[in-house]
């Protein structure tokens, strides 16, 4: 038996071995079923998801940088979640970083054999000069992709922190970060396919800590959005609520002190305040 095939995302799911005698519906409520146990898998980790959020908050506060690194859907959903930190919480584009094996292009086209390669996200952590105040945060699945054990041991050997997200247990990159989030979802309705529920697991682990950090940076107020960039008309009319909701002011007075203030929120909210 190969090291793959001792993986539980490697594994054949019981629940779906007939998936190709199914009708659609009978598909799609095997998909839904199997998709119910993520949650479950996530909420065994949250320690460590809170554990890590506040640490990369820390770091970040003290002028660090978070990358995500990672390979194939695990390297988009790290590229996603970077790109979406600044429109939502008005961070720098550099604060938050996702890069994926084969670089850009591998973002929208798959490339596989990237993954294989340990040079490939390493060579763009050293282009963008990752340094000891930095953190590495690795996506892999199955945990074993050569490519982002790479990033967590030049992150090690230059002394900064480093996070690992995998979905099997006691799996080579849990052993090498500092801190290891692994949600166990079990065999994929498709074997091995962990776009599925390990990538969905992967994503709301992404979502919870950045979200977390933001907050404990101060780029929420309760759980409004006040440091967004109001970038199209369904975000401005969402900064004038936000505005009026925190002032008391009516939604044209918002709009017009918004624009004053250059569509920054919180200065708009100050005007109004100071005004009164």
């Amino acid at each position: 038996m190969n090291f793959y095939s001792k993986l539980k995302t490697e594994a054949q799911n019981e629940k779906s071995k007939n998936l190709d005698k199914l009708s659609a519906l009978e598909i799609v409520k095997i998909i839904n079923d199997e998709d119910k146990t993520v949650a479950y898998a996530v909420e065994k980790v949250l320690p460590q998801i809170a554990v890590a959020s506040e640490m990369i908050a820390i770091q970040i506060k003290n002028g660090g940088r978070l990358f995500y690194t990672g390979a194939g859907t695990s390297g988009r959903l790290g590229v996603l979640d970077a790109s979406e930190c600044p429109p939502t919480y008005g961070v720098p584009f550099e604060t938050i970083q996702g890069l994926i094996a084969g670089g850009y292009n591998a973002t929208y086209k798959s490339i596989e054999d990237a993954e294989d390669d340990p040079d490939s996200i390493v060579k763009q952590m050293k282009e963008r000069n990752f340094s000891v105040n930095d953190v590495c945060f690795g996506l892999s699945a199955s945990g074993t992709a050569p490519c982002v054990i790479a990033t967590l041991e030049y992150a090690k050997s230059l002394g900064a922190k480093t996070v690992a997200l995998s979905c099997n247990e006691s799996i080579l990159i849990a052993k090498i970060a500092d801190i290891a989030i692994t949600p166990i979802v079990g065999p994929e309705v498709v074997s091995g396919s962990t776009r599925m529920k390990a990538g969905s697991a992967q994503k709301m682990v992404l979502n919870m800590v950045s979200t977390t950090m933001m907050v404990l940076l101060g780029k929420v107020k309760g759980n409004l959005m006040v440091c967004m960039k109001p970038s199209n008309k369904k975000l401005v009319d969402r900064a004038a609520r936000t505005i009026v909701s925190e002032t008391g002011c009516s939604y044209a007075e918002a709009l017009q002190e918004l624009e004053k203030a250059n569509y920054n929120i919180v200065d708009a909210i100050e005007l109004i305040i100071s005004n009164k």
